[in-house]
């Protein structure tokens, strides 16, 4: 618990609100239903453990604070309770509630406690990586999967794991649930389109094919797509994204409907793949796209290279499909 000043009020509650919830309790001495209220947030921060702070604000003594809030949420009376998250006021409620209600309008707000464990799983999992331990860190953002399977990013990062030690088939079926969802997300679907792309190679008498054995087949038919979209797949496969993307390019340009559209949304797929993951909130950039490919520079400077060619590929696609 803190005491929220106007002084501490940007640190205490906005900034700390982007990393973990924080509950404004607006009270007052003189108020009898606010010191009903005290004890019963007092015991739920303690039960919560960690899961949400509790900061106490003085609306005597803090009567700007106070004011703003009550005026932003078009209420005049206290205990009046705010919730921040993300280093914004996302609700709040009005009176002494009973600590079941209080409850049940923290967990609307408040990750539950197997979301933070796996929060701490897939950190651990991040740092086992940086030293190399890759089964450890595999294991890792499995557990932090059963803790809280709705987890997106550390189902990608486990995905990509998965696919860059070789476990194909683990992949496969890790990807089945966000699959499964409408809309299908964006995301998993370029990490099922990267292993269907290396499922190619090692199923497909083409994948071992060199790149002038393509190069050749393509000479003599222009629109022989298959072939083209067959080459993509294997540069894709090998990391050679941009490779991948021009031959890709040249399929969009002359038929954009092919198979249906398999040319435009491996394309997508790529720059999905490429483009770094959301930054978590009050974190640096880790400099690692979403596929897991060290960048040039950091996600924050204006001239990054690797932005530049998400820009100019991402260009090139407008063009071809207008």
């Amino acid at each position: 618990m803190i005491d929220v000043t106007v002084q501490n009020f940007e640190t205490e509650v906005l900034k700390a609100s982007l990393t973990t919830p924080v509950l404004v309790d607006i009270w007052a001495e003189w108020c009898g239903p606010c010191k009903q209220l005290g004890p019963v947030l007092e015991q739920l921060e303690v039960e919560y453990a960690g899961r949400f702070v509790l900061a106490k604000l003085d609306a005597d003594k803090q009567q700007d604070i106070a004011g703003q809030l009550s005026q932003m949420f078009g209420v005049r009376s206290i205990p009046f309770c705010v919730l921040f998250a993300g280093g914004q006021p996302v609700d709040g409620f009005v009176g002494a509630l009973p600590a079941a209600q209080v409850r049940q309008f923290l967990d609307k707000h408040v990750p539950s406690e197997g979301a933070v464990a796996a929060e701490a799983q897939a950190d651990e999992a991040e740092a086992l990586l940086e030293s190399g331990d890759t089964d450890a860190a595999l294991a890792k953002l499995a557990d932090a999967l059963a803790h809280d399977p709705g987890n997106d990013a550390a189902r990608s990062d486990y995905v990509r794991l998965l696919i860059g030690t070789g476990a194909y088939a683990e992949a496969a079926a890790a990807l089945e649930e966000p699959l499964a969802r409408e809309p299908r997300p964006l995301h998993f679907d370029a990490l099922r389109r990267w292993l269907d792309a290396i499922e190619f190679v090692h199923q497909d008498e083409r994948g071992n094919w060199p790149i002038e054995q393509y190069d050749a087949a393509i000479a003599q038919n222009k629109r022989d797509f298959d072939t083209r979209f067959a080459k993509a797949r294997a540069l894709m496969a090998e990391g050679q994204w941009t490779a991948s993307m021009d031959e890709l390019l040249e399929i969009i340009m002359r038929d954009r409907k092919w198979n249906e559209e398999a040319a435009r949304k491996t394309y997508v797929a790529i720059l999905e793949l490429l483009t770094p993951p959301p930054q978590k909130p009050g974190a640096a950039a880790d400099g690692k796209s979403a596929g897991g490919i060290e960048l040039t520079g950091k996600a924050a400077k204006q001239e990054d290279p690797q932005a530049e060619l998400l820009s100019s590929y991402r260009r090139k696609l407008s063009m071809a499909l207008n």
